[in-house]
This record gives structure tokens, C-alpha cells and sequence, in this order.
């Protein structure tokens, strides 16, 4: 059983950066792809970004694209997005999400989220 717990979410002003972290534990950490995922309120929960188990190949979703970098650990266990030039519709409740492949909706096993709140 693999545990996630994010981290690094908090309130930046509009054009700021934040860095949210993903520690995996329960589970050896390079056999699986990793994900960040995003619900806003009233909105369904929408893929940000993904990386393989190797950490080669990457995905990330158009409305970040050139502002949101995905990144992973193996020494550290750890995932990471770096968001810079943040924008108010980036608030949003960040969820980061572990599987055997990388895709934009199937992961196995959830972490509990972190806010991420811009303010205009």
C-alpha cells in the first residue's frame, strides 16, 4: 500500500511561484508513475501533470504549460511541481496520485491534497 502526502500549498500572489512536494512511502517509489491532479470549487478535478516511473518522459496539460514543471525524486521518494507565474484560476485543491502508467485520469492510490490559493 502506497501513502502520499503533499505538501508547499499555501497563498501567493498572482505572477509568485510555489513548489508543491509528493513524499511516497509503503511502495518502492520507482516502479511507479506519478501525477498531479487539481479540483477547484465547484469544478471536477482535472489532470495537471504527469511523469513516468523513470522520470524520462512527462505530461503536462496545456493550461500549464511553460508555467508548471514536474520533476521526481528517487533518492528522496519525493515528486515535485514547480508552479511559477501563478494565476488566480491555478487556486485550486492539489492532489498528487501514484499508478502503474502514466495517464490523465487512472492512478491507483491518492494523497489527501494541498491548497493552493492566488490571489489577484
Amino acid at each position: 500500500q502506497v501513502q502520499l502526502v503533499e505538501s508547499g500549498g499555501g497563498l501567493v500572489q498572482a505572477g509568485g511561484s510555489l513548489r508543491l512536494s509528493c513524499a511516497a512511502s509503503g511502495g518502492t517509489f520507482s516502479n511507479y508513475a506519478m501525477g498531479w491532479f487539481r479540483q477547484a470549487p465547484g469544478k471536477e478535478r482535472e489532470f495537471v501533470a504527469g511523469i513516468s516511473s523513470g522520470g524520462i518522459t512527462f505530461y503536462v496539460d496545456s493550461s500549464v504549460e511553460g508555467r508548471f514543471t514536474i520533476s521526481r525524486d528517487k533518492a528522496k521518494n519525493t515528486m515535485y511541481l514547480q508552479m511559477d507565474r501563478l494565476k488566480p484560476e491555478d487556486t485550486a485543491v492539489y492532489y498528487c496520485a501514484a499508478g502503474l502508467v502514466v495517464s490523465t485520469r487512472e492512478y491507483d492510490y491518492w494523497g489527501q491534497g494541498t491548497q493552493v490559493t492566488v490571489s489577484s
